[in-house]
């Protein structure tokens, strides 16, 4: 081969189609991709790339000049990859990987982890651990997602055992410090709503404009049967009694707060099998990034003798019961219409899920 029988240009900024000659010695891979529209041999020679070696291929049967293009290579982003699919469905099949990978735990009941045993087995992926790359810029559209617009993703959830997730959604920053209930009764059925469903669905909602609303599920069932306080029970056994067991009154609205389950589940596993009672360990606070160091309410109500308590997450960590009247902060959480899809971001806090119908 003689060197001036070969011209290697390579792209000098991805997507501008300016190239520059190189006297590189060894076939660009890193960063680059061979682009075939434009490589070319003078006198009919044919040019591709053989990935297997990582080299070009020259097929002639006779002297050439050739002269190979390479392009820069930018990794397609998330949404790209994605192309018009939900972001339920995009997550599931592009963030999700493998129990622990991204911060995304699938609870099947079987489980590949250390604690299989304590999962939800509800066909769930619920996002646990320190800080996970869930985050969300819901209610606006400004370049820069406000830090009162971010959201996180508590999980995908299979309410309807159909193998269709839906997400949902939980306010990064309060919504401010409301009573459960200023009367103090934690009833909730048919015909008496406590004050926080109103705190919710009336005024936090309405401060969404109907472009947003449009993409929040308003007709989901959220269990607001209530369940009574067990200080040796695991997340799992508080998963069952408010969630997976629960016979009592389903509310249909748009907004709601996260469920003690939600709470003891954003914990890393290792912890799924301390009591609730016992989540203010270091460990369990510096792994859980549902713990807000805050005094907080959560939906589920104690259904036993006492009329007045609800269940909270203490300011250090443990899931305790106050009563109704008390003021602790919200953090409104609601689950996203299925047919929202990703338009773009990796789902930091500086570059969020941006969702649109």
């Amino acid at each position: 081969k003689s060197n001036d029988m070969l011209t290697m240009m390579l792209e000098t900024e991805s997507g501008t189609g300016v190239y520059e000659e190189t006297t590189a010695s060894e076939w660009p891979t890193d960063g680059y991709v061979f682009n075939e529209a434009l490589s070319r041999c003078e006198n009919g020679g044919t040019l591709s790339w053989n990935d297997d070696v990582k080299k070009v291929v020259m097929e002639s049967n006779k002297s050439d000049k050739c002269y190979v293009y390479f392009d820069v290579y930018v990794e397609p982003s998330l949404a790209e990859i994605c192309n018009g699919k939900s972001l339920a469905e995009c997550i599931k099949e592009n963030v999700y990987t493998a129990d622990g990978v991204n911060g995304l735990y699938y609870h099947d009941g079987i489980g590949t982890y250390t604690n299989a045993d304590q999962e939800a087995g509800d066909n769930s992926y619920r996002y646990s651990g320190a800080n996970p790359n869930n985050y969300v810029c819901f209610g606006s559209d400004a370049v820069t997602c406000p830090e009162d617009n971010l959201y996180r993703i508590i999980g995908l959830f299979d309410d309807d055992d159909d193998k269709t997730h839906n997400i949902k959604l939980i306010k990064s920053t309060n919504y401010g410090r409301y009573a459960w209930d200023s009367g103090n009764v934690n009833t909730w059925d048919e015909t008496t709503k406590p004050d926080i469903y109103k705190t919710l669905n009336t005024s936090y909602w309405n401060t969404l404009t109907s472009e947003w609303q449009n993409k929040v599920d308003e007709i989901h069932k959220w269990q607001v049967g209530g369940m009574k306080k067990n200080t040796t029970y695991t997340v799992k056994q508080y998963y069952d009694t408010e969630i997976k067991n629960q016979t009592g009154y389903e509310e249909t609205m748009p907004v709601g707060l996260m469920y003690v389950s939600d709470y003891g589940y954003a914990a890393n596993p290792e912890n799924w099998q301390t009591p609730l009672n016992d989540y203010d360990n270091t460990t369990n606070t510096n792994n859980n990034w549902l713990y807000l160091g805050v005094g907080e309410n959560v939906i589920t109500r104690q259904n036993d003798s006492y009329t007045y308590y609800t269940f909270t997450i203490s300011y250090s960590g443990f899931v305790d019961v106050s009563q109704a009247k008390f003021l602790a902060f919200v953090h409104p959480s609601f689950y996203l219409n299925s047919e929202v899809k990703l338009v773009s971001g990796s789902g930091t806090s500086t570059d969020p899920y941006r969702i649109s119908i």
